[in-house]
């Protein structure tokens, strides 16, 4: 077992509630400094969606929208699952994490089914854009089963038709830059947080912050694994998602940068691998900026994708790489504060 499941490990203690405690080896910043030690949001994601599976009927959390209402504290907690639709083709439950008789992150998962993961391949890596097994996957459902009262009405839909965008390009897996440790993440009795668990390595294109010299786009991209290596399965592809630095860092931001909302999608099984993760913003302003990000496996093809809503880090402004002011560290948590 990985550090990574002994961390979301929950226990069952009844119908529909299940015990758990926010892990600090997930922790964006170590215990006893003045920043509270925010549980990285995907790892708490992860955590929720294993005490939803244990109930399931439906193995795969095809839609999951998660509220982040406070910063989870390093000490014991339950989530209490309650099921909305047990479906043939998808179920739906509302999970909800709390501690001491509060929220602190709040979701709604549906699940549902997914083709097997094929075989890595490494021509299906450099192919961008694959014409089988790469779309929206998993039992093809006919428009009628969004509806309510359309149970069981999938018979009639199409299982050929697929189709995926250009897969972003990433650069090899050597050329990259480990992320690495960041001040903060390392208590002062030597326990480490999320970086010592969870290996990213970036672009060097999407680096520039590192050295106070961002680039002035808010990107992200980069590979993701555990450092003690497990194949991805979607307890990894909820890290995953919410794994790249904050993508407003290509900005000059600077400080943490908690999450409000964030919305993901599971489009099919990975395969064994490092997962690829893109992040971008379409839009910063006010305080707040969304981030998009896309999750390909080792086969080049689409296993996940996410929205998230966050704020601007407080932090100071870094000057971009023209000289410009950028703007508004270390990794963001998807918490809010």
């Amino acid at each position: 077992m990985t550090v990574f499941d002994e961390a979301t490990a929950v226990t069952r203690r009844s119908e529909g509630i299940y015990d758990t405690a926010p892990d600090p080896r997930f922790a964006l910043i170590a215990p006893g400094g003045a920043t509270p030690p925010a549980v990285n949001g995907g790892a708490l994601l992860a955590t929720v969606l294993r005490a939803v599976l244990d109930g399931s009927p439906h193995p795969y959390p095809v839609a999951t929208n998660a509220s982040f209402l406070r910063v989870p504290q390093l000490a014991p907690a339950e989530v209490q699952v309650s099921w909305l639709k047990r479906g043939r083709t998808a179920a739906t439950a509302r999970a909800t994490l709390i501690q001491d008789g509060q929220p602190v992150l709040d979701t709604t998962v549906t699940t549902g089914t997914l083709p097997a993961a094929p075989a890595a391949s490494a021509g299906g890596a450099a192919a961008g854009c694959l014409a089988a097994g790469s779309s929206a996957g998993g039992s093809p459902a006919d428009g009628a089963d969004h509806g309510e009262g359309a149970e069981g009405a999938g018979s009639g839909a199409s299982p050929g038709l697929e189709w995926t965008g250009v897969r972003p390009a990433f650069p090899d897996l050597a050329d990259c830059i480990d992320l690495g440790q960041w001040p903060g993440a390392v208590a002062a009795d030597g326990s480490a947080g999320f970086p010592a668990h969870v290996e990213v390595l970036l672009d060097p294109a999407c680096t520039g912050w590192r050295s106070n010299d961002p680039a002035g786009i808010p990107e992200m991209r980069g590979y993701v694994q555990l450092r003690d290596h497990r194949d991805p399965d979607a307890l990894l592809l909820a890290l995953a998602v919410d794994a790249l630095p904050p993508v407003v860092f290509g900005l000059g931001a600077t400080g943490w940068a908690p999450t409000v909302e964030l919305t993901w999608h599971m489009r099919a099984v990975p395969v064994a691998g490092p997962l690829q993760v893109a992040a971008r913003s379409r839009h910063v302003s006010g305080g707040w900026f969304d981030e998009e990000a896309e999750v390909w496996d080792a086969a080049g093809r689409l296993v996940a994708q996410s929205r998230q809503l966050a704020r601007v880090g407080r932090g100071r402004l870094r000057t971009l790489a023209n000289g410009t002011a950028g703007a508004a560290g270390s990794p963001r948590s998807a918490v809010s504060g």
